[in-house]
């Protein structure tokens, strides 16, 4: 597992983490606000993106409700980006070409959850993405955004030393 610092314009070197939404994480905030809370996507990105510059990270955003444009997404981070973070909501029970392309990704992979899918519904108990990432992190809420990019950065500030 690599960590990769990216050149930015202002001539600094910082790592940047990729965090990938998938399916329906677009309706935060208004669907099932019993189970996923009441903030919206924007709320937790904009959380775990002040998370990430606090700790000299920038954070790319992609949410999509297609799976070639996830799949696309982190080959496109392939030698680019330090760390992928990913909630891929129900691509997680099914999309084996989501492990296979996460699999293929040489920096570490952490898994978020709102929910925690094990104390769910018997179909969301497998997670294809738990064995490509070195982390999962569930039922925490929005909590577990920020954890889920602090164990990120841990994992590259790790192998960085």
């Amino acid at each position: 597992m690599i960590c990769l610092h990216v050149w930015q314009p202002s001539g600094v070197a910082r790592p940047v983490i990729l965090l990938l939404s998938g399916p329906n994480l677009n309706l935060l905030g208004d669907r099932d606000p019993e189970v996923y809370g009441t903030d919206s996507l924007l709320d937790h990105v904009t959380a775990t993106r002040e998370r990430a510059h606090d700790q000299d990270f920038d954070l790319e955003h992609i949410q999509s409700n297609h799976e070639g444009d996830l799949i696309d997404a982190i080959h496109g981070a392939r030698k680019r980006v330090a760390a992928i973070v990913i909630n891929p909501g129900a691509l997680t029970h099914y999309s084996w070409a989501l492990h296979d392309a996460l699999a293929a990704y040489e920096g570490p992979v952490v898994e978020v959850h709102l929910s925690d899918p094990k104390k769910r519904e018997p179909w969301r108990h497998l997670s294809v993405v738990e064995p490509v990432a070195i982390s999962s992190v569930t039922g925490k809420g929005g909590a577990g955004y920020l954890e889920a990019v602090d164990i990120a950065i841990n994992a590259c500030t790790k192998n960085d030393g």
